[in-house]
């Protein structure tokens, strides 16, 4: 059984910095796909970013040069570190997981696997 378990949530000011944690356990990939989604209170979940097995990533277009992703294959982590935030960031972030490794599927929000999700709050 797969579990994703993010961290590193919380609330800054706008203008602010976070970074998020995700810590995968309990399967075993030949390769995987891994990204953030985020949804906030009466929106649809929005891509955030997604990083494929061999590091290509891929961003959502709202957070392209204040957001970067990166994992850890070996400790099977995932990280997003955040800039410049701005009340429009306010939303729950989830981690997701997919073994298909195809950024182009997994950014329409295809992925067998996800976390409980984050809550990120950007005040003005």
């Amino acid at each position: 059984q797969v579990q994703l378990v993010e961290s590193g949530g919380g609330s800054v000011q706008d203008g602010g910095s976070l970074r998020l944690s995700c810590a995968a356990s309990g399967g075993t990939f030949r390769s995987y796909a891994m990204g953030w989604f985020r949804q906030a209170p009466g929106k649809e979940r929005e891509f955030v970013a997604g990083v494929g097995y061999s590091g290509i990533t891929l961003y959502g277009d709202s957070v392209k040069g204040r957001f970067t992703i990166s994992r850890d294959n070996t400790k099977t982590r995932l990280y997003l570190q955040m800039n410049t935030l701005k009340p429009e960031d306010t939303a729950v972030y989830l981690c997701a997981l997919d073994p298909r490794d195809a950024l182009g599927i997994f950014r329409n929000g295809r992925a067998d696997y996800w976390g409980q999700g984050t809550q990120v709050t950007v005040s003005s």
